[in-house]
């Protein structure tokens, strides 16, 4: 990798705002954060290898452009990206919501770099996207890993305010259940999608000016929805199963219809484009999107036909969850409230002071949690160095790991399932401690899932919610090492005022 010469602009110091506590302790946290991103390499070393992907995947020779004033300039770029990405992270904010927030916060402005002195640009929600496919999945992952294990050189944690290094040595292991962003039921509702999708569309085609001889889609819009809501108000009627039956049948010739109206717009705007103001890539974007329902409709209504018509079971692998999300299972856990769930398996496992060592987004009929082990220590291992002890649910206790587990010379801290074996593991002392150390992993679990991945996470491609997932994995561990160097730090101070 070439070195790029940049100079570093020169920023506003942050107002001072009192009242507030909240404030001044994320305030707090994002200066620690800054300060963590720069003394880590963290930073350089993931804007660095963007920049040398973007090199290779635009064929540049890379003499040339690294003693140009390009390599510099998108190098800022990618800089100002990465920390657009952890910010909007660490709030939980949509790209809307996010950017309008960039625009008016000081000390976001301040954090993202875009309050260099006579320059300050707003970043629109569209360019936030488009911020975070700028780096690799795999070396974000990578990349995570290989500076989160840095924090357990004693220097460089003096450095940035520890009292002692990170100690990975103890891990504590346990899968969820990454929600997927459906509706339900999904029988009937699939069919409502589907009209509200093809509408859509229809729509948007229309608006560049390509016509086909229809009534507007807003009344058929209108004649879905007042479907959907007899159908909702057919369980108050007498002889519901009655009533549910004849307005799924005409539903699904409304349905059919607008499938209809949908194969000839797509076959219009296949072949007159070019009368269109949108590019070729915009036009097969559209005939994606069509192509993606009409393809699963004739399924979906025969799902709905069999479920509702026919009052037949389906089996869970044959179902259509969702139209959009093609990776969702159902999932059942038996746990209180959520007996069964929608969505994807996910491992997290984390050390004793909450940074996230290990994390894995399973697609489709994932492995059960006792084949997730060996796999998890073994990436584990490889960036963290041999680690001590293992402890997780009952879930992941089978012979297969207990062996493992004892051949590797981990201390094997895994629940068992047997209630003698669990009888005998409750009389050892360690093993009690790094249980009841494991139930606050639950309590990580939440934290992630619901302050930084958000409730549901809103992508639905299995790539986009590995990438997504990735950039919460960063913003929450760079947020919980900030806060610990911050407490170490006036832990500190206090001593000193004492003495």
């Amino acid at each position: 990798m070439e070195i790029v010469a940049l100079q570093q602009e020169f920023r506003p110091a942050l107002p001072n705002v009192y009242g507030t506590v909240d404030y001044r302790e994320f305030r707090d946290t994002l200066i620690k954060i800054d300060e963590l991103l720069t003394k880590t390499d963290l930073e350089h070393d993931l804007v660095s290898k963007a920049l040398s992907q973007f090199v290779e995947s635009r064929s540049l020779d890379q003499a040339l452009f690294f003693q140009s004033k390009a390599s510099g300039l998108h190098y800022k770029k990618l800089k100002h990206a990465l920390r657009c990405n952890i910010a909007r992270h660490l709030t939980g904010e949509s790209y809307r919501l996010f950017s309008i927030r960039l625009a008016d916060s000081t000390l976001f402005q301040w954090f993202t770099g875009i309050d260099a002195l006579s320059s300050r640009k707003a970043i629109s929600k569209s360019s936030l996207e488009r911020f975070e496919k700028y780096f690799d999945e795999q070396t974000v992952g990578e990349q995570i890993k290989t500076n989160i294990a840095k924090f357990s050189d004693a220097e460089l944690a003096k450095e940035i305010g520890l009292k002692e290094p990170v100690d990975f040595s103890q891990v504590l292991m346990d899968s969820t259940c990454i929600k997927a962003h459906i509706h339900f039921p999904v029988d009937w509702v699939l069919l409502r999608d589907a009209a509200r999708s093809l509408l859509l569309a229809i729509t948007t085609i229309r608006a560049q000016g390509l016509k086909h001889r229809m009534i507007e889609p807003s009344v058929l819009l209108k004649e879905m929805n007042k479907l959907c809501i007899s159908m909702t108000h057919t369980r108050r009627k007498k002889d519901s199963k009655k009533h549910r039956k004849a307005v799924l049948r005409t539903m699904k010739k409304v349905v059919i219809r607008i499938e209809k109206h949908a194969k000839r717009y797509r076959q219009l705007l296949n072949d007159s484009w070019q009368k269109t103001a949108w590019s070729e890539a915009q036009t097969q974007q559209v005939i994606r999107r069509i192509d993606n329902i009409v393809e699963q409709l004739p399924v979906a209504i025969k799902q709905a036909h069999d479920r509702i018509i026919g009052e037949r079971v389906i089996q869970s692998r044959d179902k259509i969850l969702s139209l959009y999300d093609h990776e969702a299972e159902v999932i059942v856990r038996g746990k209180s409230g959520s007996e069964v769930e929608f969505g994807q398996r996910f491992l997290l496992a984390e050390q004793e002071d909450g940074l996230i060592v290990d994390w894995k987004l399973f697609p489709k009929d994932a492995l059960q949690d006792s084949k997730m082990l060996k796999p998890s220590i073994a990436r584990i291992e490889k960036h963290f160095g041999a680690i001590d002890s293992c402890s997780t649910d009952r879930g992941f206790s089978s012979p297969a790991n207990e062996k493992f587990l004892e051949e590797k010379n981990i201390y094997n801290a895994v629940c068992p399932k047997s209630p003698v074996k669990l009888k005998e593991k409750l009389m050892d002392p360690l093993f009690i401690s790094l249980q009841t150390r494991r139930s606050s992993t639950e309590a990580r679990i939440g934290i992630f899932k619901n302050a930084f991945l958000g409730k549901p996470l809103r992508s639905r491609i299995f790539s986009n919610k590995c990438h997504a997932i990735n950039w919460c994995v960063l913003s929450h561990n760079l947020w919980v090492i900030s806060r610990k160097a911050i407490a170490d730090e006036r832990a500190f101070e206090n001593i000193k005022l004492v003495a």
